[in-house]
Formats: structure tokens, sequence, C-alpha cells
């Protein structure tokens, strides 16, 4: 059962099209992951699905609600959904608590006897024990993001969404966050869709995987579907590879401006040889 449906979803900034009809579904209780290079769309992508950002036209379809037809539905994202921000994005004057707990402080539906029971048993979660009293300025790149992880464990969401957990990560570090990812999932029972172009995370995370390319999802499938795709851009961008599809149609683009500015500047020296003669 689909617990997020994308149905043709286009959207512009101005003349740049970012998606193209893009239809995605993902399925209650899988850790749906969406690759593609940088400046795909996938961070666009994931902003249709919490609300963020409305589509041009197109339908967002989030536990049940249609995100852009019933009143209902932001209310129910705003409780059910949670994000992990790519930089994890902590309240620097907040300690590591108050971060974790942000959520019920302001909403003040927890007493602070259950917060008190609650941080420890997230930050436990993330591997974080006696970490409460601690600033973000003291923390590494990697505990910072897993202090975002627990922010947004702690708000109990059904869905959870992950904007390139790994980005700015050695690769050791970069593990753990991707073993954390899968242990959150089995521990709370959440349905996860992590952004991302880092291809070992993908394959460690995901149940299922779709590329984003162009504006539109040209592939979804497991790890393995994946692996052994023969689609041609697929098969490049997972393996990482300098020639294919995609860069050929840079290497034409490119070649095209270079044209037209060619003949930009034959034009303007004409004018000036004109004007020069005359």
């Amino acid at each position: 059962m689909a617990i997020i449906e994308l149905i043709d979803i286009h959207k512009s900034f101005g003349s740049k099209h970012v998606l193209r009809g893009v239809s995605l579904q993902v399925e209650k209780g899988e850790n749906h992951v969406v690759v593609g290079r940088s400046g795909e769309g996938k961070s666009v992508l994931l902003k249709q699905v919490i609300g963020l950002m409305k589509p041009d036209s197109g339908d967002v379809i989030v536990g049940g609600y249609h995100l852009n037809k019933d009143p209902k539905a932001l209310q129910w994202v705003r409780r059910k959904v949670a994000m992990v921000f790519q930089m994890a994005a902590l309240f620097d004057s907040l300690t590591v608590y108050e971060n974790v707990a942000f959520y019920w402080l302001e909403n003040k539906q927890k007493t602070r006897g259950e917060l008190d029971r609650l941080v420890p048993e997230i930050l436990e979660l993330v591997d974080l024990p006696n970490t409460e009293h601690l600033y973000p300025a003291e923390l590494s790149g990697g505990m910072r993001k897993r202090v975002g992880l627990a922010r947004a464990l702690a708000c109990d969401p059904e869905i959870l969404l992950y904007d390139e957990p790994t980005t700015g990560l050695d690769p050791v570090t970069s593990e753990v966050i991707n073993e954390l990812m899968v242990r959150a999932s089995h521990a709370r029972n959440v349905t996860s869709v992590v952004i991302t172009h880092d291809m070992r995370s993908a394959y460690t995370v995901g149940h299922r995987i779709s590329m984003l390319y162009e504006g539109n999802i040209i592939f979804t499938g497991t790890p393995k579907d994946v692996q052994n795709s023969r689609d041609p851009v697929v098969n490049q961008f997972v393996n990482g590879l300098a020639e294919g599809p995609m860069t050929q149609i840079e290497d034409e683009e490119v070649q095209r401006t270079s044209k037209s500015l060619e003949k930009i500047r034959l034009k303007g020296r004409l004018s000036e040889e004109d004007v020069e003669s005359a």
C-alpha cells in the first residue's frame, strides 16, 4: 500500500522546467531512495512531499490525503512527517537535549519528566548517550547529523525524509549514518525517503531505488535491479563513468553554446568593421 504517491508532477522556476511529469509511489514501511545528479531536482521533489513547495500541476498524496486539495492534509503532514536536513540544521544556541526535544518544548504536549525519559532513549538509539548537555559547536559533523536524526525521530513520525544525509562525511562516518537510518526505520517502524547521489548509501539503505533524470523518474527497482540495469543512463550514473549519454548531452550543449557565442562575436566584429568603413 502506497503511503506517498506523486502523480504527474510538474514544477518550473521561470523558464527552467525542473520536474517534467514525475510519478512515484513509496510503499508503507519501505526505505525508498531517489538518486540523481546534483541539480536534477531531488530536493525540489522532496519539498513536494512535505508541502514546502506546491507543484505547478499534478497530485501529491501523503498518508491518504491529497496535499493540494484537502485542507487537513498539511495538518497530518506536520504531525506525521519529519525531515533530516542536509547539514542537520541544529539550533546553535540550544543544547542537544533542547534540539532533540524542540518539537515537544514548542508544543508543550509532553511534561519535562516525559522528555527526560524520551531524549536519552532517542540519543541512545543514534549512539549518542550522555550528550544532552553539549552544544552543536562541540559536536563533530557526524554527531550533528545524528542529533538531526534524533530530533526527527523524537517527533514520532510515520514518514522520515532525508536530504543528502551523508554529504560532507568521510566514508566511515557515512556508513555509520547509513546503518543508523536502517536501524531507526526498523526500531520506529517508519517509512523513509532518502535523497542522495551516494550509491553506496543507496545500496545500504534502500529497499527500492528510483533515478531522477531530466525531470522524470526513468528507473525504479531493487538495489540488485539497479546494479544489473542495462539502461545506459543508469549504468553511467551508478558506476560513475566519465563517458556515456549523460556527458554526451552536456558536450553537445557546450558545443551549441560555443557556436552561438562565436556567431555573436563575429557579428559584433562585423558591425565594428562596417562602422569604420562608413
